[in-house]
């Protein structure tokens, strides 16, 4: 078993850090872990992201060609990776910041608004700890538990504070998610059946 997820948005609304708890929750459960950043110009306010890879076995390449999920939190992110998710997977959408409809009918989309969603929870900056419940909800290949466990580790060591935001927002996102009506997605021209999904709430 090996998934890939990309999480990309704005520089500054936690991609790195969302990326740093599922690499951090696998990593719990002796599965094998990349965690790629991006870095540079596009850190300051444009586009940035990560990637995130988990295994059952080392894995042979930092290369993802077709990833299995992204995570796009801004209108530039959807553009630039939509493309890249392989037919059947996941694509949590933004909606807070991103108008544009998902042109695929091949994946399984979760749109939710995540800003709005971590602003309620106590912190609109947590909008990818939101997209993060959101992600785990519909493709569990690391335990929910882990990844609370993660989050209260990583948090619980610089800002005790705002642990209870960060618990509450990837929380808001799990229960979205898992809350979303069935639509069938089209593999290869026909519509499959209703496993995979698609999630709006407005």
């Amino acid at each position: 078993m090996e998934r890939s997820t990309i999480f990309s948005g704005f520089g500054g609304q936690g991609l790195l850090f969302a990326g740093t708890v599922l690499a951090r929750a696998a990593m719990a459960e002796g599965k094998e872990v990349l965690w790629i950043p991006s870095y540079g110009p596009e850190m300051r306010g444009g586009t940035a992201y990560c990637t995130v890879i988990v295994g059952s076995e080392p894995i042979g390449s930092p290369i993802v060609d077709r990833a299995d999920a992204a995570v796009v939190l801004n209108p530039p992110s959807l553009a630039r990776f939509e493309g890249i998710v392989a037919p059947g997977g996941l694509l949590v959408v933004n909606t807070s910041l991103i108008e544009a409809e998902v042109s695929r009918t091949d994946l399984d989309v979760v749109a939710i608004p995540c800003t709005d969603l971590a602003k309620e929870a106590g912190d609109d900056r947590l909008v990818s700890v939101v997209a993060l419940g959101a992600l785990i909800a519909r493709r569990p290949f690391v335990s929910p538990l882990n990844v609370r466990d993660a989050l209260a580790a990583i948090v619980s060591a610089k800002r005790p504070e705002i642990l209870a935001a960060d618990l509450a927002a990837f929380e808001a996102g799990y229960r979205v998610a898992s809350e979303g009506a069935a639509r069938p997605v089209e593999l290869d021209g026909a519509a499959a059946e209703p496993s995979a999904e698609a999630v709006e709430v407005g």
